[in-house]
């Protein structure tokens, strides 16, 4: 028999077992051949694809659905007259349709996919400490590398980012510590209250504003307000692609941006401190007058015999901290990939890595002068 597909309507002629398949089994006529094979019954005779004279995918496809994979493979082999480009159709349809499923993915247990989220930011946080490492002996390379040279400095830059950093930073940072140091007056009276040594309050307010509150609180401020600021700045520069016109122009990134703003936070962040220890103390004044009955002259008498020893304890962390805040908040704005939401995702980043590293490196020190009796 003879099954015929092209312009003209399709024919069924038997002729023996044999079928013969021949017209046009393209998309033009899908309807008309999903008609005709589902009339006629699949053969259990030798089929003929040599009469096709014109397949694409859609008929192709229809007949593997009709005569089934084996038995299209197997025409395809003893047909010796069927043209080259439709036995290649041919072949890759049956490849695809014999091609085996994706594998289901095994069932991992809680317990190992916690243990793989754990290497994952694990390895993470040491290629970002690699990263910062390098970052930061490029810094002092380049910082070196001006220093006894002043016809490089940029001093206009470093007063810039001195009064953006500094100054501007004065009113925000006095208001939060002078507010801390009410409330941990508020406290110490509280607890200490019961057991009649509100007099203590002053040593309280005291040594917590001069070995960790007031370079603590300082240094977070600057990580929120300054680390951003340089990772957008940067960062947007980088966007607008200025970085690359600096280095086209022989100048260092470096040095022009990196290096005034890691000295100005050098220079700021220990006059903030001081700030922040004397506007924790007035606050703890305050509540020490209005409070508990302490007269100022008394409290002041009582901060004159704490040691001093505990303001430089304090203020030896100010210039670690202000280093480590600006380095972050530049190194990420270099990361910024040249979008808007790079720069969004990096300036986060850089406070939130600040502000951990601050903490983390208050802790140290803390343990550390705990141990050497400081």
């Amino acid at each position: 028999m003879t099954l015929q597909v092209d312009s003209t309507p399709p024919a069924l002629d038997r002729a023996g077992e044999q079928l013969r398949l021949s017209g046009h089994w393209t998309l033009a006529q899908h309807g008309m051949l999903k008609q005709l094979l589902a009339a006629t019954p699949v053969p259990s005779g030798a089929i003929s694809l040599g009469g096709i004279e014109g397949l694409d995918t859609a008929g192709a496809t229809l007949l593997a659905q009709w005569l089934g994979v084996d038995r299209l493979e197997q025409a395809i082999a003893a047909d010796s007259a069927l043209q080259p480009e439709r036995r290649a159709l041919l072949e890759t349809l049956v490849k695809a349709l014999r091609r085996e499923p994706a594998p289901v993915a095994e069932t991992v247990s809680p317990l190992v996919q916690a243990l793989t989220l754990l290497g994952q930011q694990t390895e993470q946080l040491a290629r970002h400490f690699w990263q910062l490492s390098g970052f930061i002996g490029l810094v002092l390379q380049s910082l070196m590398g001006i220093l006894f040279r002043p016809g490089r400095w940029r001093m206009t830059a470093w007063v810039n980012q001195v009064h953006q950093t500094g100054l501007n930073a004065v009113p925000i940072v006095a208001l939060l510590t002078f507010l801390v140091g009410a409330v941990v007056a508020f406290l110490g009276a509280t607890v200490l209250g019961e057991f009649g040594a509100e007099i203590y309050t002053v040593n309280l307010v005291a040594y917590s504003f001069l070995r960790e509150f007031g370079v603590l609180l300082a240094a977070i401020l600057l990580a929120g307000r300054t680390a951003s600021a340089f990772t957008a700045q940067i960062g947007s520069m980088k966007a607008n692609e200025e970085l690359d016109a600096l280095r086209t122009l022989g100048l260092n990134p470096i040095e022009l941006l990196v290096i005034p703003r890691v000295l100005a936070l050098l220079i700021t962040l220990p006059l903030l401190t001081f700030v922040a220890v004397m506007s924790g103390l007035a606050g703890g004044a305050l509540v020490s007058l209005v409070a508990l009955d302490i007269p100022l002259g008394q409290y002041l008498g009582i901060l004159a015999d704490v040691p001093l020893k505990h303001y430089i304890v304090g203020l030896a962390k100010a210039p670690i901290f202000a280093f480590v805040v600006a380095v972050i908040g530049c190194m990420e704005g270099f990361k910024v990939s040249g979008s808007a939401e790079s720069v969004g995702r990096h300036t986060t980043s850089s406070v939130v890595q600040s502000i951990f590293m601050v903490i983390l490196l208050d802790a140290v020190a803390a343990l550390f002068c705990m141990e050497m009796g400081w």
